[in-house]
């Protein structure tokens, strides 16, 4: 069907009147992603694979779309929803054959980073921080605290690793060698991601671009992970011309309404949690 309305529109262009009003302006569908990568189902706001796999599927449609736009503004986060976002990306550029271009804000660092390297062109404003291409774990310790109030921890398992770094007893040794391990694994595929995008591009070995350091846009394009500097509409008009329409997708705003859906509906308590925790990923890159 969208052939034939190509096709149609095509035949008519030459037209007086007619043609202008039938020959259609060349789009680029624009899709912000912005926030902590995780499971929705987990934070309300953010990145996941369940909020913003249909809103790419729309963008990949949108008739006489000429390339999508990726803008990102994100510390990292979960890398599984940083994979499924990325590699959906590519399936659904190579199906539809339009290119991608993304654009960091102030960072794309970690799984932010992860989700730049879908695109095929990376563009940055020099301000923003680009990298961090590592993994990370962090939690709290407080055996010593519930021992000096005198609480006795309690916790029974059908296996020896189900209380795997349990935060209310004394690190393990070998629950930090196995949390490495699965750390090095992840980082390995990251770092396969990552070349298998920009291979052709990187301009360092591996010890200076793949230990979890970040920089500024100037020092990241040195180094071969972006392409350039430029804000989304300014490079997307040189690229394809002055007239072309800008088509943004969104997904629908959060908390509000969230508080309203009762599916949706948790304690506020736990959304304060969820802001300190954004809040604490957010400061590792100074914002």
């Amino acid at each position: 069907m969208k052939n034939k309305i190509s096709a149609l529109c095509a035949k008519c262009s030459d037209i007086p009147v007619i043609g202008a009003l039938l020959k259609p302006k060349q789009k680029i569908a624009v899709l912000r992603l912005s926030g902590v990568i995780a499971d929705s189902s987990v934070k309300r706001g953010g990145i996941s694979h369940h909020k913003f796999a249909p809103l790419l599927e729309e963008a990949f449609d949108l008739y006489n779309a000429k390339a999508v736009a990726l803008i990102i503004n994100s510390p990292g986060g979960s890398p599984a929803q940083s994979a499924l976002i990325g590699d959906l990306v590519r399936r659904l550029a190579e199906e539809k054959e339009l290119p991608v271009y993304a654009f960091v804000e102030d960072v794309a660092a970690s799984g932010g980073y992860w989700l730049a390297c879908a695109a095929d062109k990376i563009y940055a404003n020099r301000t923003s921080i680009i990298g961090s291409i590592g993994v990370i774990s962090a939690g709290f310790g407080m055996s010593e605290l519930i021992a000096k109030h005198g609480i006795e921890r309690r916790v029974h398992t059908s296996g020896k690793d189900k209380s795997f770094l349990d935060p209310f007893t004394e690190e393990k040794p070998a629950d930090v060698k196995r949390l490495k391990a699965l750390q090095k694994d992840l980082h390995h595929l990251f770092i396969e991601w990552v070349k298998s995008r920009r291979d052709a591009h990187l301009e360092a070995d591996d010890k200076t671009l793949f230990e979890g350091a970040f920089w500024t846009a100037d020092s990241a394009k040195n180094y071969g992970l972006i392409d350039g500097f430029g804000e989304m509409k300014a490079v997307m008009k040189a690229e394809f011309g002055d007239e072309v329409k800008f088509v943004e997708l969104s997904p629908e705003k959060g908390f509000i309404s969230s508080l309203l859906n009762p599916e949706a509906r948790s304690s506020i308590a736990a959304h304060a949690l969820d802001v300190i925790e954004e809040k604490a990923t957010w400061a590792r890159f100074g914002l």
